[in-house]
């Protein structure tokens, strides 16, 4: 399976398959066939992964 990453409207990006994340402070998830939810909102607690804050904030997407 490849990667897939699809924009949720008013929500996170959606990223599929094997992955590796990065996040600012270096630490890596790396997975090889799950889902994971990152922030697009800006507002998350846990970044890169969303909290679901966008929807507590309005946040709203093409």
């Amino acid at each position: 399976m490849k990667c897939q990453v699809a924009c949720l409207k008013n929500g996170p990006y959606e990223v599929k398959g094997p992955v590796r994340i990065v996040d600012a402070n270096g630490s890596v998830t790396e997975t090889e066939n799950m889902t994971h939810h990152l922030c697009r909102c800006g507002g998350s607690k846990i970044k890169p992964f969303c909290d679901g804050t966008h929807d507590m904030i309005g946040f709203q997407s093409e």
